[in-house]
């Protein structure tokens, strides 16, 4: 069997990471915080990324536009305005149907092999990754090729190396109103001007790390495995999914890894702490919960900085090598 008549696939790991590090290169040269997101064609994350001081909730919403981008195949500002047109029973029957919708916001964008097939979608959004203009921004740095540009899109667009199209509509508005008549020249605008590596995440690669070491660990043990990081609130930092790891562990990774943040422990542990209430403790806040094997508490130098979770093979192998990583965290 081919591999064009065999079952589709999605955006490998790696391919997809260097995706994400082009959009993190690109933020950092423009002095931008948020959180990138690739989802697969089968609907499942692939990876995820947020840049430090990123601020919690531009993960969720850059997963849900990626997630419309993969799976409706289009642009998804493309699917916000079909969502915008159509009885409201429709659309509010979409988002109940498929409830990784749920943030149809414009920005997301497909992501094609070779063949013009669509394997992944990407998106971007967080605390200044919008189609807003930050304050203080320079004008040439929201500029491609002498026009108008917002900088979520900019990150998108250079992460894919296409050419710039701004996908939430207004950029030339939003300009005129942040600084009138100024034009810039092509040659001196800086949105899609080639950016250096990142080097200020500490927080983002140190959470890379940990993620590596446990792909690295359940590779060299024949086992494939979704992983998380996420922060104290249990707001993802990184997330990956190995190329053919379950689908299912990308969420028992999160929930794990934010029940071990929040509640400080390891994540079976909070059903030992509580007992009969334990069903109860997911209603108290929106982030994930899953008090099974899986997660760990990160403690650096006394101090509680995160969680990690492993999901896709049985939970107590995900505890132990959540537990054989955590030990050899250093300070972000």
């Amino acid at each position: 069997m081919t591999e064009a008549a065999g079952h589709p696939r999605d955006l490998p790991l790696a391919r997809a990471r260097a995706l994400v590090q082009r959009a993190v290169d690109k933020a950092e040269q423009l002095g931008l915080r948020g959180g990138i997101a690739v989802v697969g064609a089968s609907g499942a994350l692939v990876t995820a990324s947020r840049l430090d001081h990123g601020g919690p909730g531009g993960m969720a919403r850059a997963t849900s536009k990626a997630w419309i981008s993969a799976t409706q195949q289009i642009p998804s500002t493309e699917h916000l305005q079909r969502m915008t047109t159509l009885p409201a029973p429709i659309s509010t029957g979409f988002v109940q149907v498929s409830p990784q919708a749920v943030f149809p916001g414009a920005g997301g964008l497909p992501v094609r092999d070779d063949a013009g097939v669509v394997i992944a979608g990407i998106a971007a959004s967080g605390a200044t990754v919008s189609p807003f203009l930050p304050t203080g921004i320079a004008a040439e740095v929201v500029s491609a090729d002498g026009e108008p540009a917002n900088p979520e899109d900019l990150l998108i667009a250079y992460a894919l190396g296409i050419p710039y199209v701004g996908q939430h509509g207004d950029d030339r508005a939003r300009w005129q109103a942040r600084f009138g008549d100024l034009v810039v020249a092509p040659q001196d605008s800086l949105g899609m001007v080639g950016a250096p590596p990142a080097s200020m995440q500490p927080v983002l690669q140190w959470a890379r790390d940990l993620c590596d070491r446990v792909i690295s660990a359940a590779a060299a043990r024949g086992l494939l495995v979704s992983v998380t990081v996420v922060d104290p609130a249990g707001d993802p930092v990184q997330q990956d999914r190995m190329d053919g790891a379950p689908a299912a562990g990308v969420d028992v990774a999160h929930g794990c890894a934010s029940t071990a943040a929040r509640f400080g422990c390891a994540s079976e542990q909070v059903a030992v702490r509580y007992g009969s209430a334990t069903a109860s403790l997911g209603a108290l806040h929106p982030a994930p919960f899953l008090a099974v094997a899986g997660g760990v508490p990160l403690v650096v130098e006394g101090r509680l900085v995160g969680g990690l979770g492993i999901g896709g093979p049985p939970p107590e192998v995900c505890a132990e090598l959540a537990a054989l990583v955590a030990a050899a965290s250093t300070t972000p």
